[in-house]
């Protein structure tokens, strides 16, 4: 029987790191696949669905929401709007703001998508019990409050 490597707190937090950044790595490349069967790319399924849970958003704080640098919004925006999946439409009282509003076409399309996209993800992570998951939430959640708290 194999004997199990004893670690010390450096190297444990070396081999976590890289077990950590494998495991993202593969579900990432899983999850970016499934989003590319809809013709679309990781950054816009985002944006569409933020859009779609979340309603109208000011286009200047969409890149904060899905994590997206704010000189790539435009660009992502434009792609949404060309495939008429999204419309941008001029804030009333500020017009120095204009929001990003899905439209009917960029709906149907979630609502075909978005369950199909939710039973993926249930299966990526099916390997684990509610309470495993809940524990690594916690985990992951603990780690990026200590890192925030840091810079």
């Amino acid at each position: 029987m194999e004997q199990e490597k004893i670690y010390d707190d450096t190297s444990l937090a070396l081999k976590l790191f890289i077990v950590l950044s494998r495991a993202n790595r593969s579900i990432a490349d899983l999850v970016e696949q499934d989003i590319r069967r809809y013709n679309l790319n990781p950054t816009e399924f985002a944006v569409l669905e933020l859009l779609f849970h979340k309603g109208d958003q000011p286009i200047q704080h969409i890149g904060k929401k899905v994590l997206l640098a704010s000189g790539s919004i435009t660009y992502v925006v434009d792609k949404l709007e060309k495939k008429n999946l999204i419309q941008r439409i001029s804030c009333p009282k500020d017009r120095r703001v204009t929001y990003a509003s899905i439209t009917e076409e960029g709906t149907n399309l979630m609502e075909e998508v978005f369950p199909k996209h939710e039973e993926e993800i249930t299966r990526l992570f099916s390997s684990l019990e509610s309470d495993e998951k809940q524990l690594m939430i916690n985990m992951l959640k603990k780690i990026g409050l200590q890192i925030e708290n840091k810079i």
